[in-house]
């Protein structure tokens, strides 16, 4: 359980004041290896007696082409971190086990091995494997008095009943017969559900206590023991419902009744059980109504009792996500993070609503956060700072970690600047203004319009390797949140339902234009760019105007309608622009491709092979219309890459490109 909320003290205020400086003589720009060799960390976990934090690494191995995941622990004092698992696996998800013994995690261990738990004395020795389950582990967590575990485990294919190893790899032909039948990273999806089991170290089995044809996750003990809270969508066809509910399940006895402890329309997930066991918190996306889009609704902090159904919104005045509820160690406070106008704040509020507090607020996104033993640790991300693991105890912040400090050491970053305007309607507008390191304010620049995913998110202050990156090369970066970003309440984050291209597109000119008269923006040297919605955007803007010399679209959409159950989007496509036989001309519109004779701008364009969330046909059907009207192009496609391009050689190629294309343009 976390820790009792504190206030913010004027120690923390001073700490946190950006200090972006010029160039120096000493400091060095940073280049590709530089960002290549950057570690990123994560998953927080505190002791129970308070005195370490567990947490991950990720660092890229481009010898081996692969990345690996280390787990590390370091004391809440302060010290010398040390690493408790080894760089040869991958590690993941730490757990502490209640009675303070034993620090568990998931790994794979072996060529042909599924993730399984494993346990390590806090006294020493090797890790020992807890769980064999043929099909692997997808989740775990230790039981309050650490007698058992919960795990999540999927359904097993035919292939991981037997001990046939020639049956793994024999191919079998997909039969569909879902409305969902594809996702990213997994590819086409069958029966096989994701449950819930209960597992007794030293037992030969885990016994399942949740079933039926759908899938289980976000799975919560209660603070007895006796049930397990869980999100869940048991309607009548999960694939044409875009909601979720709490559950909870009874693992004890033979029958495992189920309890639904909430029955709202739209998405209710992230519970948190009160220390006392008679009230669930959790993240509630329905709103105050049901009116508006079922897509983009604020993500409110709520309650209910146990049995009862009956939710109460914490922060019915909130117009902010909120994310990530524990109840404080007393049970009188709600813990969350708060996201608002491009920054994450760490906040609490009575569990009567009352009392709501930013306790850190300053310029940083707080990435995640922890407690245990009395005290609190945050991950915290700086514009000009990765994200780093600090102490919050008394209203004091301290460093933990520094896993990237050896190597920025000596680094030149860039100054970074979050700015508002005025878009062409009138609306406030805000972006992040990165400057290029050793700037003068008498000169102007060349600058990349660079656009962030979902469009569903928001740029905020955390170090952008990227953006980094273009500013060590000359760069001023633009990094705007138009319409359609969150951060910025409900409506604004419906600007763009139904009308991608539109309002955001003009919000995002609107961020060149003021960009041009603060006196930073080279008018004549534009380039634009980013991936997912990004790229999207970029293709939008590229259709709609010819002010950019260069473009970067990466991930992107060209014709909406091919993507219509080739990509995992069937049903958000269908809440948001109807379905496509039934509104064409709402599709077509929607469409780059539709306005592709348009584009003069040269385009490099780059996708995944393997992506299904936006598939490479986009970025193909995009580069061979531009190659046919005879305008400057190029397709880069990484074999066997999804979504995201997780290879360490291909993510320095695709920055490479980057800055290749740009300088060809804009130099």
């Amino acid at each position: 359980m976390h820790a009792k909320p504190v206030r913010s003290s004027l120690s923390l205020v001073l700490l946190l004041l950006p200090v972006f400086a010029m160039a120096q003589d000493d400091e060095r720009l940073i280049t590709i290896d530089d960002i290549l060799a950057m570690k990123s960390i994560g998953d927080p976990q505190v002791s129970p007696d308070g005195e370490l934090v567990a947490y991950t690494v990720r660092q890229r191995d481009l010898e081996e082409d692969k990345s690996v995941t280390q787990i590390w622990v370091v004391a809440t004092s302060g010290g010398d971190p040390i690493p408790m698992t080894s760089a040869d696996t991958s590690a993941s998800s730490p757990r502490w086990s209640p009675d303070n013994k034993y620090l568990s995690f998931k790994a794979s261990k072996g060529e042909k091995a599924r993730s399984q738990v494993w346990n390590l004395n806090r006294l020493g020795g090797e890790a020992t494997q807890v769980t064999s389950v043929k099909q692997g582990v997808d989740n775990y967590d230790w039981s309050p008095d650490g007698s058992r575990m919960l795990l999540i485990i999927r359904d097993p294919r035919p292939a991981d009943l037997t001990e046939d190893e020639e049956d793994d790899e024999q191919p079998l032909p997909h039969v569909i017969d879902r409305m969902q039948f594809k996702q990213d990273y997994v590819g086409y999806l069958d029966r096989r559900r994701a449950h819930i089991y209960v597992y007794t170290p030293g037992e030969e089995e885990p016994v399942q206590v949740t079933f039926g044809d759908y899938d289980d996750s976000d799975p919560v003990w209660s603070p007895d023991g006796k049930s397990i809270a869980f999100v869940g969508d048991r309607s009548e066809n999960p694939d044409l419902n875009y909601g979720t509910d709490i559950w909870s399940v009874s693992v004890d006895g033979n029958d495992h009744p189920l309890v639904q402890v909430t029955s709202h329309p739209g998405r209710d997930f992230s519970p948190t059980w009160s220390p006392d066991g008679k009230s669930i918190a959790y993240v509630s996306s329905t709103g105050l109504d049901i009116g508006g889009s079922a897509l983009t609704p604020t993500r409110r902090l709520a309650i209910t009792e146990v049995g009862r159904d009956e939710r109460r919104i914490l922060t019915p005045d909130l117009d902010r996500n909120i994310s990530d509820p524990e109840f404080s160690a007393n049970g009188r406070h709600i813990l969350f993070r708060l996201e608002d106008s491009g920054q994450v704040h760490f906040a609490s509020v009575r569990t009567n609503g009352s009392n709501l507090e930013r306790h850190l607020e300053r310029q940083v996104t707080v990435r995640d956060y922890a407690s245990g033993g009395g005290h609190t640790v945050l991950l915290v991300a700086q514009a000009d700072q990765p994200t780093e693991l600090y102490t919050f105890d008394g209203g004091n912040l301290a460093p933990l970690t520094h896993v990237n400090g050896d190597l920025l050491d000596g680094v030149a970053r860039a100054e970074v600047e979050k700015l508002r305007f005025e878009s062409a309607d009138g609306t406030p507008v805000e972006a992040f203004y990165v400057k290029p390191v050793g700037h003068h304010s008498s000169q102007r620049y060349p600058t990349i319009l660079w656009l962030h995913g979902g469009p569903a998110s928001q740029f905020s202050y955390s170090f952008s390797e990227v953006a980094q990156l273009f500013a060590a090369n000359g760069y001023a970066v633009i990094m705007p949140n138009p319409r359609g970003s969150t951060g910025y309440g409900e409506e604004f984050a419906q600007g763009t339902v139904a009308a991608w291209g539109d309002r955001d597109f003009q919000d995002v000119m609107a961020a060149v234009d003021h960009g041009i008269e603060i006196g930073l923006v080279d008018p004549d040297r534009l380039g634009v760019g980013g991936w997912s919605y990004g790229g999207i955007l970029t293709n939008y803007v590229i259709t709609q105007t010819t002010r950019f010399k260069a473009a970067t679209s990466g991930a992107s959409l060209g014709l909406v309608t091919a993507n219509y159950g080739h990509d995992h989007y069937q049903l958000m496509y269908e809440l948001e622009f109807g379905l496509p036989w039934e509104h064409p001309e709402r599709w077509v519109k929607l469409s780059p491709f539709s306005k592709v004779e348009a584009i003069t701008t040269p385009t490099l364009w780059m996708g995944g092979a393997l992506d299904w969330n936006v598939p490479i046909i986009n970025s193909e059907q995009m580069y061979i219309a531009m190659k046919r009207l005879g305008r400057e192009t190029q397709l880069v496609v990484y074999p066997d890459e999804h979504h995201g391009i997780r290879r360490p050689t291909f993510e320095k190629d695709r920055l490479e490109r980057w800055l290749a294309w740009f300088d060809n343009y804009l130099k």
